[in-house]
């Protein structure tokens, strides 16, 4: 049986033993439109209500803006939340990642990120953001540093740098239209214990449409194809989801998939609808 939170929530664990959820809160797109600001803002509190208190955000995502929304979020509980953010590769020199993480530990107003992570890779040498996250842990900023949107031959690479197999998860784009990853880089994440984070689960919303096997699926689950979507994502152990939900109704909703549980048949019917690519390929980024 997979662990559980105190909430029932299932969880995965990190390399270092630390156990988080395996459904968070993501918040791209979020923070965008000031009309939307309370509904956001009361969708990332029943989040956290339900358990669901892995909650990842970005210098990116409305610049800063989407920080500052979790800030408010998770004041006067922050100890209930596991929040990850990222540096932007173009900040993601040595001087420029200690600078980015202090502003956005300013906009999220605490003195420490969970888990923080270079978005992608860019110009800088990895070996300057190593010495940054390094220098970030000892000082006590972050807790725990990772990667997103690294394929194989960028892990690679990075295990090869001092301290690189240090690394705690690697964040990348996964769902029933997107499963090149299944050839090489989960199993290569697996077989070393390092956690998969599945970003846009629904393909930021078009796996859903008007998708026979999805609606059938769904049918006999008495579910909706989002929930049988995010299940499928769910349904491997080491993997975590971080799903935006703008509203408190897509948070329930996304929290019932949790306790879905796919069968032979479902898995099957899913298959013929979105099949495995026949061949490696390089890994999608939206």
């Amino acid at each position: 049986m997979p662990a559980m939170s105190a909430s029932g929530v299932r969880t995965v664990v990190l390399p270092l033993g630390e156990r988080i959820p395996a459904l968070g809160l993501g918040t791209w797109f979020m923070a965008e439109d000031p009309t939307r600001r309370e509904t956001e803002l009361a969708a990332l509190e029943l989040g956290i209500d339900l358990g669901l208190t892995l909650i990842d955000t970005a210098e990116l995502y409305a610049d800063g803006g989407a920080e500052k929304l979790v800030g408010e979020a998770i004041a006067g509980r922050r100890d209930e939340v596991f929040l990850v953010s990222k540096v932007l590769p173009t900040n993601a020199s040595r001087a420029g990642t200690i600078a980015a993480c202090e502003g956005s530990l300013r906009r999220l107003g605490t003195d420490r990120i969970d888990l923080y992570l270079l978005h992608w890779r860019g110009s800088f040498p990895l070996e300057e953001t190593l010495e940054a996250f390094h220098e970030l842990v000892d000082a006590g900023k972050i807790r725990h540093w990772g990667v997103s949107n690294f394929d194989v031959p960028d892990l690679e690479e990075l295990f090869g740098l001092p301290g690189g197999p240090r690394v705690e998860a690697d964040q990348v784009l996964y769902n029933l239209s997107r499963r090149g990853i299944e050839l090489d880089l989960l199993p290569w994440c697996r077989a070393r214990g390092i956690p998969v984070m599945a970003y846009s689960p629904f393909e930021q919303g078009r796996v859903l449409r008007d998708n026979p096997a999805l609606a059938s699926v769904a049918e006999r689950h008495g579910a909706t194809p989002a929930q049988i979507a995010l299940a499928w994502v769910l349904r491997l152990g080491g993997v975590s989801a971080i799903p935006k939900a703008g509203t408190p109704a897509h948070v329930e909703e996304n929290r019932a998939a949790l306790d879905l549980r796919l069968t032979g048949e479902d898995l099957a019917e899913l298959d013929g609808a979105f099949p495995q690519p026949e061949e490696e390929q390089p890994l999608e980024m939206l």
